[in-house]
């Protein structure tokens, strides 16, 4: 008995697997990840140095160093318009792309232009004035979360693509600093000008989730004629250069400009608006008429019959 127990588990024993890891067992295949090209990475690098930059413009607001906080979120908003060109360019666009742009944005031009705005003057308002700085960063936030929606409607016209809804997220944070330009400017920092910059901000905020089409300036610079490639490149370098030079006042007059630009872009939008209703309306083919008992003086019956019709 002893000898037939032994027996019947040897088997079992001869075929007892090695641990994993035994040399002689074949290897489960590695994972391979996909390789991800160049092109694509080139915006996301870009996209995280404006990140960089408005969380830098935070802490340099923290320590009062207003100057290099205000340069940090220009520089911010300039590598945010190089990045979607640059993916677009390069045809790297992605969905990660998009949702870290769309994060970087809400910090760089909502979170930190409110804390810039309450360490340097909202504070002395108490509540009132980190409620204030706490809508605007909300609105910022409200404001990309629908144009990442509205991008995908299939219902939007063509010539929509030349306007945003509201004011976007950059440019409203370029001008909500409107107040500390004026003051490196010379104008006094006063009481007066704190409760101002309140209503401001508040202001800014309902124009960036408002229904106000903005004039997106998308197509321009798109293509350039040969002939205005040179002229081109002198007008920027000679815009970089006075920005340099005169940081205040190019700030300010580009704010104010863009200001009084607002009404112009909804005039514009709604000759667009009129035109596209008048071609739909001439595109619509012409109602037929109801065919009537009479017509042109003939009358169908029942069997197909054709006759004039009765005379009274």
């Amino acid at each position: 008995m002893a000898g037939r127990a032994a027996n019947r588990y040897i088997p079992a024993m001869a075929t007892h697997q090695p641990p994993f890891g035994d040399p002689r067992l074949p290897r489960p295949p590695r994972r391979r990840f996909r390789r991800i090209p160049v092109r694509t990475l080139a915006p996301n690098v870009i996209t995280i140095l404006a990140l960089c930059a408005g969380l830098t413009a935070i802490r340099m607001a923290f320590e009062n160093h207003y100057v290099f906080a205000l340069a940090a979120i220009v520089f911010a908003a300039a590598l945010d318009g190089i990045d979607g060109r640059l993916a677009r360019l390069l045809r790297g666009t992605s969905r990660f792309g998009a949702e870290l742009d769309s994060l970087a944005d809400f910090v760089n031009f909502g979170v930190a232009p409110a804390l810039i705005l309450y360490f340097w003057g909202l504070h002395e308002l108490k509540s009132a004035g980190w409620i204030a700085a706490m809508v605007f960063a909300i609105c910022a936030g409200l404001r990309l979360a629908r144009f990442n929606v509205m991008t995908d409607d299939p219902d939007r016209p063509a010539w929509a693509g030349n306007f945003f809804v509201g004011v976007p997220a950059p440019a409203g944070a370029i001008t909500v600093l409107l107040p500390i330009y004026v003051v490196f400017l010379g104008v006094p920092r006063s009481p007066f000008l704190i409760w101002v910059t309140l209503v401001y901000t508040l202001a800014v905020a309902w124009l960036m989730v408002s229904r106000l089409p903005v004039f997106s300036g998308k197509r321009i610079g798109t293509r350039v004629p040969p002939e205005m490639v040179g002229p081109s490149i002198i007008v920027v370098v000679l815009f970089f250069a006075l920005l340099i030079a005169y940081p205040w006042v190019m700030l300010t007059t580009g704010t104010l400009a863009y200001l009084v630009s607002l009404p112009f872009g909804w005039l514009s939008y709604r000759a667009h608006e009129r035109r596209s209703q008048e071609s739909r309306a001439e595109a619509t083919p012409a109602a037929a008429p109801p065919p009537g008992p009479v017509a042109a003086g003939i009358v169908r019956t029942p069997e197909n019959e054709v006759r004039p019709p009765r005379l009274n």
